[in-house]
């Protein structure tokens, strides 16, 4: 039984930031949360918190070192306040956000205010915006505010605070207009980057869902050929056993005696089977049952009034686990369908080792004992599912003449579906 790996550990042989996206310090701003079910993100108080107390102070800084400008006032302390407030709404309403930062920003600037740290909040917002998909308006928002830069600073300068200003130089708008670049160009680099772990984060999720529904298959038809297998053969018996309980006890006996060895194998494989679940990741402490087993299944039948004649050609050797496992379970399967659907006392098992496959037949000769001659539950599909994950095929059907056969063909090279 294969060894079990979540998809944490099966990803750790890659770079941290490929497998498992951003570090934890950047996972919040850049990949957003890891819950995606939330109602609702909460207001991040505590960053625009910070970045108002850094705005207020380097505002400050900045009016010491840039003479004449309009010194700042109350005014100035409500618009750098309100500028980076808004952002507390950056990640439910991110368009608002960022025109609202922006239209604080041209209000300060027009009232003649120093540069300084009033364009950390647009940035944000920006930033914000972009990453979560808002991009045009986050770009709408940018050239607002630059617009407004140029007529403030080339036309509208000399009807606006501080009197005596002068026209900016126009070298000074290529800076400006390289940090608005910069600002999108960064925002939209980690919006792609934000879309492509999304993207892994899916697929990793949806590899997981489908290894489990796998493994979920795997272990079904486990069980199904276990306990098919022994329940078929304890039925019969215990109907022999009733039969014969007054008017020959000793094969009454003979009957119970092959039900408690038919009950103790079933459980012994089950128990095996529920192993996996109980401790995923661990090897199995016996081996699974494998084609060297072919005698038992052929004692077990003849418990149940069948007699099975075994034939191989070909030169034996060792098979591939998942292979011998399919190979087992399929003429397992086969023969409880004749203990169950036919009437026939006598079948023929015959294994053939070719070169590049294990071909398999099972035949009897009928005629059915009732419903579907080889069963139409979930046997035949159980063995066929076997024999896909090898990359082989199952044939069943009824034969000219009477009676039904299984033909299974099986690669001796390993598949990449095979499970065992």
């Amino acid at each position: 039984m294969e060894e079990q790996q979540s998809p944490r550990a099966a990803g750790r042989g890659g770079p941290p930031w490929h497998q498992e996206g951003p570090p934890p310090f950047v996972r919040r701003w850049v990949q957003g949360p890891d819950d995606e079910d939330r109602p609702g993100p909460r207001l991040p108080w505590l960053s625009t918190a910070a970045l108002t107390v850094f705005v207020l102070v380097g505002s400050h800084f900045a009016e010491h070192s840039q003479t004449g400008r309009a010194p700042l006032d109350a005014f100035a302390h409500v618009l750098l306040v309100a500028s980076c407030a808004v952002l507390l709404s950056r990640l439910r309403h991110p368009v608002f956000a960022v025109f609202a930062a922006s239209a604080a920003a041209m209000v300060y600037l027009g009232a003649g205010y120093p540069y300084g740290p009033v364009f950390l909040p647009v940035m944000v917002g920006c930033f914000t915006a972009v990453i979560a998909g808002r991009r045009r308006q986050a770009w709408g928002a940018i050239a607002m505010l630059w617009l407004g830069h140029l007529l403030v600073a080339h036309w509208l300068y000399r009807w606006l605070p501080p009197s005596g200003d002068s026209a900016a130089p126009w070298g000074q708008e290529v800076g400006v207009a390289a940090w608005a670049v910069a600002i999108v160009a960064v925002a939209e680099l980690v919006r792609v980057r934000r879309e492509q772990w999304a993207r892994e984060r899916a697929g990793r999720a949806a590899a997981a869902k489908r290894r489990a529904d796998e493994e979920r298959l795997r272990i079904a038809r486990e069980l199904h050929d276990v306990l098919a297998h022994s329940i078929s053969v304890i039925n019969v018996q215990a109907g022999v056993g009733l039969a014969l309980l007054d008017s020959d006890p000793e094969q009454a006996r003979t009957a119970l005696a092959t039900i408690k060895s038919a009950s103790k194998e079933a459980l012994g494989e089950v128990r095996q089977v529920l192993e996996t679940l109980r401790a995923p990741g661990e090897a199995p402490r016996s081996p699974a049952p494998g084609l060297d087993r072919l005698p038992e299944l052929v004692e077990q039948a003849a418990g149940a009034g069948l007699t099975v004649e075994t034939t191989t050609t070909g030169k034996p050797e060792a098979l591939p686990p998942g292979t011998d496992l399919a190979a087992f379970r399929i003429v397992q399967e086969a023969l409880t369908n004749v203990v169950r659907h036919s009437a026939a006392r006598t079948a023929r098992v015959a294994v053939g080792y070719e070169s590049v496959a294990l071909l398999l037949r099972v035949d009897d000769d009928g005629p059915p004992s009732g419903g579907d001659a080889g069963g139409s539950g979930n046997g035949l599909i159980g063995m066929r599912e076997r024999a896909a994950a090898l990359g082989g095929t199952i044939d069943a059907g009824p034969v000219a003449g009477g009676g039904f056969r299984v033909t299974a063909r099986l690669p001796l090279t390993a598949h990449p579906k095979e499970t065992p």
